[in-house]
């Protein structure tokens, strides 16, 4: 199979940051909040109320135009689209963000199952279309964009998990060509946990009916332990598993980004990887949980900022929902800046 690259990456934040006060006046007295799932972070970003996916994606992609030239994008033949709350519940945004961006894909996909394992799941997608087809380019878009629709709603800003979210989009550009190879990716599907996540709306209504209620994801404490003991062992799982096949063992990977839930699962999981906390770098303090975009944004900041050296081995792994998906990959970095 030919080689096939990611050769950058580049991302958005929407707007001012929000300070934790926003939801510490609100907050009701809750036991959950002292649960360790749901200490929140020191800041995140909310995305405007008229922003759309589409936009945040437009956003995010042009970095990457300032870095590469128009032809770069304009040459795309594959776009894979995730985003975490659709602006249209009938469809997906991949069409509108080729509109926007000028470009016309032979191959456009929105996919939706891989949750905060979106960006892994979307690499492995593009990574077989370009090498089994005439395609040399791929663009690759995760955007988490519920944290300011949902989670500021009047009675759902009140709950624990409230604080923890952030939106941001990740973009990533993929080429058929050895430049920063992709060394090698896992994704398993763990049907046995799938509908072990709920969205309810506090009642009977369906979240299309008029009515009273307003939709979230639910939580118990019982579901929080089961998903916190299936995320401490999926996550290295896959990227042991990646490790294991390409040749190296955890200790030896110069950096590892994964998605960023809390503070207790990044520390559990390079641990599991015997890694210092130095080579995990994340965003959480800074943006909180960004679902499918933690993995694209935290490899943006630290690329800005020098920390990612061309030719570090980097190591990508994240989890999904409740656990029933998770994804790893590694790549030779050669990202440009």
């Amino acid at each position: 199979m030919p080689p096939v690259s990611l050769v950058d990456v580049s991302s958005y934040l929407p707007g001012e940051p929000v300070g934790t006060e926003y939801f510490t006046q609100f907050a009701r007295s809750d036991r959950m909040a002292k649960n360790v799932m749901f200490r929140a972070p020191k800041g995140r970003h909310h995305v405007a109320r008229d922003e759309t996916a589409v936009d945040m994606v437009e956003r995010a992609v042009a970095p990457l135009i300032e870095r590469h030239g128009e032809d770069a994008i304009a040459d795309v033949d594959v776009l894979i689209t995730h985003t975490q709350l659709p602006d249209n519940p009938v469809l997906g945004c991949g069409p509108e963000v080729a509109r926007r961006l000028g470009i016309r894909p032979s191959f456009v996909y929105d996919v939706h199952n891989g949750g905060c394992a979106a960006f892994v799941h979307m690499m492995a997608m593009a990574r077989m279309v370009l090498q089994t087809t005439n395609a040399r380019t791929a663009l690759i878009a995760a955007t988490q964009n519920c944290a300011g629709p949902v989670f500021t709603q009047s009675e759902i800003r009140k709950l624990a998990q409230a604080p923890v979210p952030g939106d941001g989009c990740g973009v990533g550009l993929l080429r058929k060509d050895d430049s920063a190879p992709i060394l090698d990716i896992e994704c398993r599907t763990y049907p046995e946990f799938a509908g072990d996540m709920d969205f309810s709306t506090n009642g009977d209504r369906k979240y299309w009916e008029p009515g009273e209620g307003q939709g979230c994801v639910s939580f118990t404490e019982s579901k929080v332990t089961k998903v916190f003991a299936r995320g401490n062992r999926l996550v290295p799982e896959v990227a042991l598993a990646v490790c294991d096949r390409i040749g190296v063992k955890g200790k030896e990977v110069d950096a590892f980004v994964t998605n960023q839930p809390n503070r207790l699962f990044l520390r559990n999981w390079h641990d599991a990887l015997e890694l210092p906390p130095e080579r995990h770098p994340d965003t959480f303090d800074s943006c909180g949980n960004l679902f499918a975009a933690g993995i694209p944004v935290t490899l943006d900041a630290e690329n800005r900022a020098g920390r990612l050296a061309n030719g570090s081995l980097v190591l990508m792994a994240a989890f999904a929902h409740a656990g029933d998906f998770a994804g790893a990959a590694a790549v030779r970095w050669g990202a440009a800046r």
